[in-house]
């Protein structure tokens, strides 16, 4: 059997780019090396292309407060059409093929649906959500906004847009939310920039924090709960895993509980919940993972109350792949190891660009 060139791309422009070369990294280890000739691409804070040939790509990469994209890598480009091509920017020598992409970009300008659009337009396979179901996962309100009206049970929330700030009252959202509340950024990830609101302490201070990497904020009831996550793989027929819980240390999962405080939360993999929970749990993620146009990948999060009812959170449509992320630790404990984990969202990916590729794009 023919080995696939891979492509893994990681970094960014994102807030969460330090956590991006951590999941790659786990990825880059895990794959079959048998079956796959491994490309990694690093995309540095300033959206540059890197294509790497040795395996120093990253540095430090035990230290999420410290580990960074190597400097060493050769600049590249995509070329645009059929030829699914990585070719050099200053060496015109360096032309490689690439049968798939694995892109693990998590937050702005990787899971939103740009990166998406680009491989589109470059005619290659690609692991996970296309561009719609990135974009609507990525963001919150959206996301939110269609799960609402199609009957699924989420927190109560509100959005306001960057030039909107002057609107934003304190009392008026605890009148309509409760207290406390949470503030978030509409379209960012890993709770970066999210607070757990109780009173009017730095308020303004923390909405213009939040508005620092979303133009759009969110504020959202504060759901009392066990947290409880999912992880889902496939396209039109997508399988569920057992789910688990997340126990944070504080008091919420912040961005230091889930990359740099080992202490800073306490997992159930899988959490034992009665026969019909579960199923419950599997079911609502499966048809919200349908509902928001996702394929390949995603992790759903949500709460169950005292009542045991479901709530909705959010989405991640490129999930982590570090050495404590959900994704695919609920997939191990499910059945499925890493590295065959990786070898079936290659296949799905393969397989959605097999079935759009069959798509008319002219009258002609």
């Amino acid at each position: 059997m023919n080995k696939l060139n891979l492509g893994v791309i990681f970094g960014g422009k994102s807030a969460e780019h330090e956590i991006s070369l951590i999941s790659a990294k786990n990825i880059i280890d895990a794959a079959n090396k048998d079956k796959y000739n491994i490309y990694p691409i690093g995309i540095n804070k300033r959206g540059e292309f890197w294509a790497y040939s040795e395996d120093n790509y990253i540095l430090n990469f035990e230290d999420v407060k410290k580990v960074s994209l190597n400097n060493n890598g050769i600049p590249v480009t995509f070329s645009f059409g059929e030829n699914k091509e990585l070719i050099g920017i200053l060496d015109k020598n360096i032309k490689i093929t690439l049968d798939v992409i694995f892109p693990v970009l998590h937050g702005t300008y990787g899971e939103d649906g740009t990166i998406q659009g680009l491989f589109e337009m470059a005619n290659i396979p690609y692991v996970g959500a296309g561009v719609t179901g990135s974009a609507i996962g990525m963001d919150k309100d959206i996301a939110k906004t269609i799960l609402e009206k199609s009957g699924v049970n989420t927190a109560k929330f509100i959005c306001f847009n960057i030039d909107e700030i002057e609107k934003i009252s304190f009392h008026q959202l605890v009148k309509k939310l409760g207290s406390p509340f949470f503030l978030k950024p509409a379209k960012a990830g890993s709770s970066v920039g999210i607070y757990k609101i109780k009173d009017e302490n730095d308020f303004i201070e923390k909405i213009k924090d939040a508005f620092r990497f979303s133009n759009k904020i969110l504020f959202e009831e504060a759901i009392v709960g066990r947290e409880i996550e999912c992880s889902l793989l496939g396209n039109e027929n997508p399988k569920a895993s057992l789910p688990g819980e997340v126990i944070p240390n504080d008091v919420f999962y912040s961005y230091d509980a889930k990359y740099v405080n080992e202490n800073g939360a306490t997992f159930k993999i899988p959490v034992k919940l009665s026969d019909k929970l579960i199923e419950t749990i599997q079911k609502d993620s499966i048809r919200i993972y349908k509902l928001l146009n996702c394929e390949g990948m995603a992790r759903v999060d949500g709460f169950i109350t005292k009542n045991e009812q479901y709530v909705f959170n959010e989405i991640n449509t490129i999930p982590g792949f570090t050495s404590i992320s959900m994704y695919p630790k609920l997939w191990n404990v499910s059945g499925i190891p890493t590295d065959d984990l990786i070898d079936r969202l290659i296949q799905y990916a393969i397989e959605k660009y097999n079935r759009n590729k069959n798509i008319k794009t002219s009258i002609r």
